[in-house]
């Protein structure tokens, strides 16, 4: 819902620092300063759900993003018992 509201807004109003750390890490390094928005990351963990973000698809859903979310903790789990 933040993201409709805000979609330019920042990503630290939804997600951590080390779930932005690890989604950047997982595409390859940070986006350009420009994209660093909430809408961006949102959609990045749309993608972890299975979302393909064509140009023409409509908005991802909740359980697409439900499925993102939680392999994104998985992955934090799994990243903090390897680095911690």
């Amino acid at each position: 819902m933040i993201n409709r509201a805000a979609p330019t807004a920042s990503p630290r109003l939804a997600l951590t620092d080390d779930e932005i750390e690890i989604i950047d890490r997982i595409n390859g390094g940070s986006p350009p300063h420009t994209d660093r928005s909430l809408a961006h990351y949102l959609t990045q963990i749309a993608k972890l759900g299975g979302y393909l973000a064509r140009a023409h698809d409509p908005p991802p859903g909740n359980i697409v993003i439900w499925r993102g979310w939680s392999r994104l903790a998985d992955i934090k789990i799994g990243a903090s018992l390897t680095c911690g």
